[in-house]
């Protein structure tokens, strides 16, 4: 009897599957000649799917995976999953939560701390010879600033902990006020970020936050208000966020996620009060080995009919 098929969607190395062929053929998206093809003649047989929370299912998939009883996905997010089509045809989903947390609040403080003390441009400014003509624009402390959290989920929560280390008033928006912490909440995130000096995007992608950080929202934020974004690009209204930086109607940005990614909007490249990397919040080698490990585990299990050590509700 032929083995039913993992079909790995994402970029994902070889030997961190390794046992897994006893359970299942293997099949890699990117090396497959004809994608169509392969989903019309054996879509069918494909039992389990590793993917990400960002990539999903591969277009035009869903009909030809009938199936498919484990989207396993490498990251916290699943929000390129339909997840009502997912339980309604009895699909499991899983995701790798908590592990990636740390280092994605550090990236944020590290945005953070590139936008106020201009850490790229002072690098650029020593490599290009610059230094040799006189100082460096005086930057901004962060100590004493006002740092507002849309999120306080782990993310969120570990966001916090490392600016309250810095010194900063910390406080939260999010769907429901958290009884255990001592953050001040504010009920929407535009009076957070009316309240708040930075407002840092540390919540869920999908439809529900979509342009959460909207036009309004940034306005109240206003032209000494920094944003950091380590969330999705989908979170904030990226056309909205590129006039006010362009304008001075915003102070600065640190952006670790876009809205069509790998694609940044051409406007932002230019401005030198605005700190971009490629999403690399979760990107270290501890970091994607533990994420790793979690995405193998629960596929294990999944082949096995034990419980999944990871799904979501």
């Amino acid at each position: 009897m032929p083995k039913p098929l993992l079909l790995v969607v994402i970029p994902f190395a070889p030997e961190r599957l390794e046992g897994l062929d006893a359970h299942f053929e293997i099949v890699w998206w990117k090396a497959l000649p004809d994608a169509t093809g392969f989903l019309a003649e054996r879509g069918a047989q494909v039992q389990v799917l590793l993917t990400s929370g960002a990539a999903g299912l591969p277009a035009g998939s869903r009909d030809h995976l009938t199936e498919l009883r484990l989207i396993a996905c490498n990251g916290v997010g699943y929000d390129a999953i339909d997840m009502a089509w997912a339980r309604a045809e009895g699909i499991h989903v899983t995701n790798t939560p908590d592990v990636l947390s740390a280092d994605v609040a550090d990236l944020a403080l590290a945005l953070l701390l590139g936008v106020f003390r201009q850490i790229p441009a002072a690098d650029r400014f020593v490599r290009e010879g610059a230094w040799a003509s006189g100082p460096l624009p005086l930057g901004r402390r962060l100590g004493g600033s006002r740092v507002g959290i849309l999120g306080l989920g782990n993310i969120g929560q570990r966001i916090a902990h490392r600016c309250a280390a810095f010194d900063t008033e910390v406080a939260y928006t999010g769907r429901h006020r958290k009884p255990d912490t001592a953050y001040a909440y504010f009920d929407s995130p535009r009076a957070l970020a009316g309240w708040a000096d930075v407002l840092i995007a540390a919540t869920p992608g999908g439809a529900a936050t979509r342009h959460l950080v909207s036009a309004e929202v940034l306005d109240a934020l206003g032209p000494r208000g920094v944003f950091v974004n380590i969330a999705r690009g989908s979170v904030v209204d990226e056309p909205a966020l590129v006039a006010r930086l362009a304008d001075g109607r915003l102070a600065g940005a640190g952006l670790d996620v876009f809205a069509d990614e790998p694609r940044v909007p051409a406007a932002l490249l230019g401005l030198p009060q605005v700190v971009l990397s490629p999403h690399i919040a979760s990107a270290t080698h501890e970091t994607r080995q533990a994420m790793a490990e979690i995405v193998v585990t629960n596929i294990r299990a999944f082949a096995e009919g034990a419980g999944l050590p990871t799904p979501i509700a």
